[in-house]
């Protein structure tokens, strides 16, 4: 964490000083804003702590609740969750208070008595080592608390706008702020008084029957598996000995259940088979009682004991697969011709069943990617045009998201005995990992990722997947460091410059002869930027050694890696790294000896990779993006 290059700081170090529409921030929602968020789950409220980050934009994200959530709805947080909260600076907080999954469990019926249950055997959870961090449950609630606090910390002050829902839109083209946005208040005196905000994005992360993507006459394509499952959670005593582990649990007779273990030690989650719905059912199966899903779950259980002493949140849904035909208010027909201006993200444009543990996850990622795009282009960073890619990226994710939960609800469902081999859902499980860890994503070439011509120079980090993090020392204070981990949700792009084999200050150096370049180059990406805007501020320029961080010497470092940085224009040490002979990032991430150029999104997928001396195409990406 870096502070004091504003000035002294004695107090808590992760409230950023106030700055543009942060300083004079109105308590009521004022009569225009740049973005208008619908909902604040998970979706909406990183898209907003994104946002946060650009003081001169105004940003604001109302929802019907009178309070934040307290209880119930998503739990399961993958690795690659944990990776971004770790750019939001709450991934080792939430790590702490949650619960870590090292080992799934599978559970089948007894070959020597089928009327009991017994285990089948274990797996762990992410055999490959795909991250650092951790598969993680914890109440969706606390995300909601760690964003909430970033949020409010942040430069613009930010805060969710409770007690006010969305009623309905229209756009008016050709105007500042297009988009017209009726509302009402929720709550209170004035509940159902309706008023009006325009904006000039609006973003509906209003949950799957969501009303904004009903506004842009969005279809929403799928079905309902007709299968049904009760969801609670529980503090109870029960000798099943895995309590405490992931488990699924497939019975002869009563049906299927699957056990997540929750934070604290004592809670834990029971997804329980309620069977199949019948076609006329009409939502009947909703009400359900909690006490007959209870006895469901004692009956799987068997000969294990379940006595519930408290149920601190129950519901029971129907399995259903659904897609938006579009994420944004533009038809496929017309794309490229207009500029969209409402979006729609999370489950307002997927869904799915939740014992994928994938629902928050994607929505998480769909958020971020939405975030930096609007900020880019609301900052002057970048043209309208950036904005089409976000539903190019995230409905394909979303379509492979469906046919993997498909697949694995599918098998969830099966009864035992309906299996040809009983290894067949561990098998499955375990061939799974990629997409239950959230690596499965790889975007395609498009503005802002580059065709992969050069991925031979970093086969470690390819394009258009996630930025694999490794270790680095970093030369000034000789910590060695996660470099991935010093990355920030402060919507730069990261250039991150893998020597040559040259140290600084040698002769022939193509890291030098880059540094010059950027410095000096009216095609540079550095240079034609708006007044007072210094490279530091949009893009983060990192360099890693090959040579151990005794051979560095940082008086030899070009200037450009040393970025002057705040007010007082103080020298930023903390861009300057060396290999660690015992782990070597260029052999982790196999990366050539002759050095490379690795282009980071602000969203942390690599954007490109190209040689040291590519001054031509890494002046080309940029100048895609200038507006």
């Amino acid at each position: 964490m870096q502070f004091h290059h504003f000035g002294y700081v004695s107090g808590d170090p992760r409230v950023q000083p106030a700055a543009g529409v942060g300083l004079d921030r109105p308590d009521g929602l004022p009569d225009e804003v740049d973005v208008l968020i619908v909902g604040t789950g998970p979706a909406g409220m990183i898209t907003a702590a994104q946002l946060s980050q650009f003081p001169r934009i105004s940003t604001r994200i109302i929802e019907r609740r009178a309070g934040r959530l307290r209880t119930g709805h998503a739990d399961g947080l993958q690795a690659r969750s944990v990776e971004t909260f770790q750019a939001f600076g709450f991934a080792d907080r939430l790590a702490a208070e949650a619960h870590h999954v090292t080992e799934f469990a599978f559970w089948q019926p007894d070959p020597d008595d089928p009327t009991r249950i017994a285990r089948a055997g274990r797996s762990p959870d992410d055999p490959k080592g795909l991250s650092e961090f951790p598969h993680i449950l914890v109440n969706q609630a606390r995300v909601l608390d760690y964003f909430a606090e970033f949020m409010a910390n942040s430069p613009t002050r930010m805060r969710p706008d409770f007690g006010v829902e969305y009623v309905s839109h229209q756009v008016v083209p050709g105007t500042e702020h297009p988009v017209l946005a009726t509302l009402a208040h929720s709550v209170g005196e004035t509940a159902g008084k309706e008023f009006q905000v325009r904006a000039k994005y609006l973003v509906g992360a209003d949950g799957a029957h969501s009303r904004v993507r009903q506004s842009i006459g969005c279809r929403f394509e799928g079905h309902s598996a007709n299968h049904a499952w009760g969801v609670l959670d529980i503090l109870a005593d029960t000798d099943f000995p895995d309590i405490r582990l992931l488990s699924t649990i497939q019975s002869s007779s009563g049906g299927n259940m699957m056990v997540i273990p929750r934070e604290g030690g004592f809670l834990f989650r029971l997804y329980v088979d309620l069977g199949e719905v019948p076609a006329d059912d009409a939502g009947k199966v909703r009400g359900t009682p909690v006490e007959a899903v209870i006895a469901k779950a004692a009956a799987i259980l068997h000969p294990y004991s379940l006595d519930v002493k408290k149920v601190a949140w129950f519901s029971v849904y129907e399995v259903g697969h659904r897609l938006a035909d579009q994420f944004d208010d533009v038809p496929p027909t017309e794309t490229g011709d207009r500029p969209p201006h409402v979006f729609i993200l999370g489950d307002a444009c997927h869904t799915h069943s939740a014992k994928g543990g994938q629902g928050m996850n994607v929505s998480l990622q769909d958020g971020f990617n939405l975030g930096w795009k609007l900020g880019h282009v609301l900052d002057g960073r970048a043209p309208e045009a950036l904005l089409t890619t976000y539903g190019a990226e995230r409905k394909a994710i979303a379509k492979n998201l469906i046919d993997f939960d498909k697949a694995w609800s599918s098998m969830m469902a099966k009864k035992a005995d309906e299996f040809a081999d009983a290894a067949e859902l561990p098998e499955y499980f375990k061939s799974t990992e990629e997409f239950r860890t959230g690596f499965r994503t790889e975007y395609a070439p498009s503005m802002i990722v580059g065709r992969p011509m050069h991925r031979d120079l970093a086969k470690g980090f390819p394009i258009g997947q996630r930025f694999a993090s490794a270790r680095v020392r970093r030369v000034a204070d000789t910590n060695p460091v996660h470099l991935g981990h010093q990355a920030t949700a402060d919507g730069r792009w990261r250039i991150y410059v893998f020597a040559d084999e040259a140290a600084p200050g040698g002769d022939g150096s193509a890291v030098a002869e880059l540094a010059e370049w950027l410095t000096t180059s009216s095609d540079s990406p550095f240079t034609g930027l708006p007044k007072g805007v210094r490279p530091h501020d949009w893009f983060d320029l990192e360099v890693v050694y090959q040579q151990d961080h005794h051979a560095i010497e940082l008086s030899q470092v070009p200037e450009v890696f040393k970025p002057k940085v705040g007010p007082f224009a103080l020298a930023d040490l903390e861009r300057v790294h060396a290999t660690m002979p015992e782990d070597d990032i260029f052999e982790a991430r196999t990366i050539d000896r002759g050095g490379a150029i690795v282009l980071v999104r602000p969203d942390q997928y690599v954007a490109h990779v190209m040689p040291l001396a590519a001054t031509d195409e890494l002046a080309d990406f940029f100048a895609r993006l200038r507006r």
